[in-house]
């Protein structure tokens, strides 16, 4: 299973989620300040990320990864599904992008040639 809804993450840190019992992922921090817990990298399979592959986020402290466990809330939303912080790799925890901001590669840029974009 893919998951292809729209994605803030925030936080995670080494508490239990509620339902599922992996790492709980919240929303942390006052006026744009939080903690390391904030940081996470996109594992894609090769050098680019790709507008259409399916990609892994990684939290960066607890080397857990952004999952869908299947479990859903009786409430406040009905039927709302858990996002937590897995240990490994699973087809739980992968992600596509459906909005965002696309650089297009250089198409000049070739193995002797890396291409030098690497920030916005």
């Amino acid at each position: 299973m893919m998951s292809s809804m729209a994605l803030e993450v925030d936080n995670s840190h080494h508490f239990q989620s509620p339902l599922s019992h992996n790492l709980e992922v919240s929303a942390f921090g006052e006026e744009g300040e939080g903690d390391e817990g904030d940081n996470w990298v996109i594992v894609c399979s090769g050098q680019y990320w790709s507008r259409s592959e399916k990609v892994r986020v990684k939290n960066v402290v607890t080397e857990h990864y952004l999952h869908v466990s299947g479990d859903t809330f009786g409430r406040p939303i009905h039927g709302q599904r858990e996002v937590s912080g897995y240990p490994s790799p699973s087809e739980l925890n992968y992600w596509i992008a459906s909005e965002g901001i696309y650089i297009k590669p250089n198409a000049q840029a070739g193995p002797a040639e890396p291409n030098l974009h690497d920030e916005l």
